[in-house]
């Protein structure tokens, strides 16, 4: 995460009551614009070195669709309590979030998006991800070599096994990669709290 010590108490302030936030406010999270995988593994990094949670409890979350057209990703908390949570560092939504109000506010309806570009989402519980995830962010390069948005200033996440492999989550090939693949409205009723 920052170099400068989290605080909290600023993050417990900003969080629904009862839920102690597993992460420090946004600003004190290490981040990268447009490498929300490697946000997310950071993310990931900290609640394991920190040690306040089970890591068992979290997990990454990348949404896509079929075609691939675009991904995001996000961090998951399935918690002890009736609700669950969100942390999204590139939204302007609560973080953490309760994932009814993400829900709510971050997803449209699918009923009115062609089948092919309708979202799915791939669970990889954190510590899975941390030791099979790598990228060596060539994704991130044009034509020509050069970097399409600045890279995080730290080395690219490889494994002992892998120094590429992004392409494997963001698919939503079930018999591709790590996790398990979930249709949107399968995601909602499996973890939100009206079900």
């Amino acid at each position: 995460m920052a170099q400068a010590e989290p605080d909290l108490a600023d993050a417990a302030a900003a969080a629904p009551a009862g839920y102690d936030p597993a992460l420090p406010p946004r600003p004190g999270c290490v981040y990268t614009g447009c490498y929300c995988e490697e946000n997310v593994w950071k993310l990931c990094e900290y609640i394991r070195n920190q040690n306040l949670y089970p890591l068992e409890e979290f997990y990454a979350v990348f949404i896509s669709n079929d075609r691939r057209m675009d991904y995001h990703v996000v961090l998951l908390h399935v918690a002890s309590g009736d609700q669950n949570f969100i942390y999204d560092l590139d939204t302007l939504l609560p973080f953490p979030c309760p994932i009814d109000t993400y829900i709510e506010k971050a997803f449209k309806s699918d009923s009115v998006i062609h089948p092919e570009f309708q979202r799915k989402v791939r669970l990889v519980r954190a510590d899975v991800y941390l030791k099979t995830f790598a990228s060596d962010r060539s994704h991130m390069k044009d034509a020509s070599g050069n970097w399409q948005k600045p890279p995080p200033l730290y080395p690219c996440i490889e494994t002992a096994d892998f120094k590429m492999n992004l392409d494997d989550f963001i698919s939503m090939n079930p018999d591709v990669g790590w996790g398990s693949v979930l249709s949107l409205p399968e995601f909602v009723q499996g973890f939100g709290s009206q079900n």
